[in-house]
């Protein structure tokens, strides 16, 4: 995936379109599953609406 799918620029300001993994470092992203969103480094699943 291109680095430029996942920020979005609105305004001069620049903000993530998916979240960071929470046991993961702040520099990977989490992939966006449609409902759930999923790290690919360590597993770890975020559903969106639970």
């Amino acid at each position: 995936m291109s680095k430029y799918k996942l920020y979005e620029v609105k305004e001069d300001k620049i903000k993530r379109k998916n979240p960071f993994c929470p046991r993961c470092s702040s520099g990977v992203f989490m992939a966006d599953h449609g409902d759930r969103y999923a790290c690919g480094k360590c597993g770890y699943t975020q559903w969106k609406n639970r």
